[in-house]
């Protein structure tokens, strides 16, 4: 439980670090893995110093052990190897000091070192961090390279000098960084992130010329893979360590098999390009030139036609049938007229004939009822009924007489004009 404390009743600090170290001394004895990164063995001294630090963080302690526990593993332990320690975290009150008093030390194999990357290796290939379709293609020509490397480095100096033979023009942005060791792992991560985040770099390579398995364990670092699959800018590796496959082989947008290999896949030679560009050139030539020569040909047979040499000849032999068809037109037109009048005067003299006032003209007469009915036989006209006549030349009225005896037996009134 926290100390009750107040301005008025502070803690001593003997006090204190007798608190801090009861709470450590619950913790008990742990095992812990790291890289050893420094060691003391004083002649004499019956005790052995160590720093023991995280490979992937910028994080140590302190490991003490009895020289007796030391000089089982002394002929394989040396500084940069690493170790699995069985300790007990102890805290020194005098200094308030915290450290591991180490019971065991076991160094790590490089058989166990393999086995936990190919474990790593499935679980990150799992996520999809080596999947092919995460990959970005490389720039054709970047303007600005960067490159993570080691201080005044073989690796180093084979990029910058190749890529500059096969372009001169090429830029880089440089950092070096440890490649090894228990500081590689934070400044290639620092490096790759700073470089990433530059606004004109178009690709980063990361190069190392090689080394032993223990060498390259930093290029294979869990946080490491995830930094470079993170990235923005396309990644090259170029750890030049052909018989192992480093996992940043595996993440990384292009692996170069060393160094001289990543400048010559990241830079197009100069040479080269010029001889491409004069072979297309040329090529694009002979092709303008076959079109041209195609088309003078086909425009030179198409001049060479009858239409085009004399555009008219068509036209004056359709006007010849024009002409022929217009004349069959207006005989086939005069016929159709001729025969439509006849027929129409044939017609006119039976209406004519048929008609009323053809009969009326031949003397002969309408007698209507002073209503407009028409007189159609004698019993519709009473005696002294007047009626009208309707001749050719107009009408007039007349009346009915009663007819005459010793006459008919169907009596017919006679007709006679009004006084």
């Amino acid at each position: 439980m926290a100390a009750q404390t107040s301005p008025d009743a502070p803690l001593p600090v003997g006090e204190v670090s007798r608190l801090i170290g009861g709470w450590i001394d619950r913790l008990g004895a742990v095992w812990v893995e790291g890289q050893i990164t420094q060691l003391s063995r004083r002649p004499g001294a019956g005790v052995v110093f160590l720093t023991l630090r995280d490979p992937s963080h910028d994080i140590s302690l302190s490991v003490t052990c009895y020289r007796a526990v030391f000089d089982r593993v002394a002929d394989v332990v040396s500084e940069g190897a690493r170790v699995v320690v069985h300790a007990k975290p102890e805290w020194y009150a005098p200094r308030g000091q915290l450290s591991l008093r180490a019971a065991e030390i076991r160094p790590v194999g490089v058989g166990e070192l393999l086995a936990r990357l190919e474990q790593l290796k499935k679980s990150l290939a799992a996520e999809g961090l080596f999947a092919a379709e995460r990959k970005r293609a490389l720039p054709f020509l970047p303007q600005l390279i960067g490159l993570v490397c080691g201080r005044a480095s073989a690796a180093e100096r084979d990029v910058l000098e190749n890529a500059r033979h096969r372009w001169p023009a090429v830029r880089f942005e440089v950092r070096n960084v440890p490649v090894q060791g228990v500081h590689a792992v934070p400044g290639v991560i620092e490096a790759v992130q700073e470089l990433d985040a530059h606004p004109d770099v178009d690709v980063i390579v990361v190069a190392r010329g090689g080394g032993s398995v223990e060498d390259l364990l930093p290029f294979s670092d869990e946080q490491l893979v995830r930094t470079v699959a993170a990235c923005r800018t396309p990644v090259v590796s170029a750890i030049g360590h052909e018989p192992d496959t480093p996992l940043l082989d595996l993440v990384a947008d292009l692996r170069a098999s060393t160094p001289t290999d990543a400048a010559k896949r990241v830079v197009p030679d100069v040479g080269e390009e010029l001889t491409r560009v004069r072979h297309l050139r040329d090529r694009a030539l002979r092709c303008v030139e076959s079109l041209l020569d195609r088309e003078e040909r086909g425009l030179a047979a198409a001049r060479a036609r009858p239409c085009m040499e004399r555009p008219h000849r068509m036209v004056e032999e359709r006007e010849e049938q024009i002409d022929a068809l217009a004349a069959r037109g207006r005989r086939t037109l005069g016929h159709l007229l001729d025969r439509a009048a006849s027929e129409l005067t044939h017609t006119h003299a039976r209406v004519v004939a048929l008609s009323p006032a053809a009969t009326l003209r031949r003397g002969y007469a309408v007698l209507q009822h002073e209503d407009g009915r028409v007189v159609r036989a004698a019993t519709e006209v009473g005696p002294e009924e007047e009626l009208r006549a309707r001749v050719a030349e107009g009408e007039f009225a007349v009346r009915a007489v009663a007819p005459a005896p010793g006459a008919s037996d169907e009596p017919a009134p006679a007709v006679t004009p009004p006084a």
